[in-house]
């Protein structure tokens, strides 16, 4: 005889992980946030940039796509570099990711 499903049980899961996801989700922004130097605007600021990306034509999206590519890019390789010589690692991320703000708000 087979065994019933528990329903609640499954149901439950899927509520948990989907919180975790939802959860790591919002980490990660808050991660990107900080390392783009974006954490240096306002709340406002922020939103209203946000709101402007959200509302752009697909020209203007996929330059800023290709922009995010080459900053994810340039950080990797600073990283790598970083690792290997323990002195100056995260200034120089820092450092990228304050310049690259500058671009940002400017564009």
């Amino acid at each position: 005889m087979r065994k019933p499903r528990d329903y609640d049980a499954e149901l439950q899961a899927l509520t948990d992980k989907a919180k975790a996801l939802k959860t790591r989700k919002q980490g990660q922004l808050g991660e990107l946030v900080i390392a783009c130097g974006a954490d240096g605007l306002s709340i406002e600021q922020l939103a209203g940039a946000l709101l402007e990306a959200v509302g752009a034509d697909a020209q203007r999206k996929e330059a800023w796509r290709k922009g995010g590519t080459a900053f994810f890019r340039e950080r990797g390789v600073r990283t790598r570099k970083g690792a290997r010589s323990n002195a100056g690692g995260a200034s120089a991320g820092d450092a990228g990711a304050q310049s690259r703000s500058g671009e940002t708000s400017a564009a």
